[in-house]
């Protein structure tokens, strides 16, 4: 009998551990996706079509703009946290997707920088 309370009590502990580790969903799993789906992008999408390409973007994070989306690219920090650095950014203009990249955002980050001076000096 003891051999059955054991047995039992090895399968119920693994059974729970399971099912706690099933809700978790790693990140690399995310990164993976946002990989793959990433590849299916092109300039001149609309915000609808990258979201049925790519799902819904990152929305809580400081960083986050209505023009600029972002989505988890690769962890580096291995903290718990989604920093910008993590993440790649995909830049919208008049709601069709215009580019993505660190290197295109820079660049659009520096353009709308020099737009606004411009106006701002008028």
């Amino acid at each position: 009998m003891k051999i059955w309370k054991k047995a039992a009590l090895g399968l119920f502990a693994a059974a729970a551990c399971m099912a706690l580790l099933a809700g978790c969903r790693t990140p690399w799993g995310e990164i993976s996706d946002n990989v793959d789906n990433s590849k299916q992008l092109r300039v001149g999408m609309t915000k609808e079509q990258v979201l049925q390409v790519m799902g819904e973007p990152l929305t809580d994070e400081s960083y986050c703009q209505p023009d600029v989306w972002f989505y988890y690219w690769n962890t580096i920090w291995h903290d718990g946290l989604v920093t910008e650095d993590e993440c790649i950014p995909l830049v919208f203009k008049d709601g069709k997707l215009a580019g993505w990249g660190n290197p295109f955002y820079t660049r659009f980050r520096i353009e709308r920088r020099t737009t606004t001076k411009s106006i701002d000096d008028r």
